[in-house]
């Protein structure tokens, strides 16, 4: 469920990860998802932030959370917005 950040929350900030000499920031859930120029975009929730640091990624974008993308389809199939 997505949740509005709360007023005076802490932010943690998470440090990416190295792969293949890029810098990766781990995803916490896939929260949405839509079409944006007839390409799918996922609303990623990101482990260690906010929900004001979420952010809408192409599914290219999101090679090493393959597993998530997989889970939030079967949970809610194509009828997200």
């Amino acid at each position: 469920m997505y949740k509005d950040q709360v007023e005076g929350q802490k932010k943690k900030w998470s440090l990416p990860v190295i792969i293949k000499e890029e810098e990766e920031y781990k995803v916490e859930k896939i929260l949405n998802k839509r079409k944006f120029r007839g390409k799918d975009r996922y609303l990623v929730q990101w482990k260690g932030y906010t929900a004001e640091e979420d952010t809408w990624e192409l599914r290219e974008n999101l090679g090493n959370a393959r597993d998530l993308v997989e889970r939030f389809k079967e949970e809610y199939g194509e009828k997200s917005r």
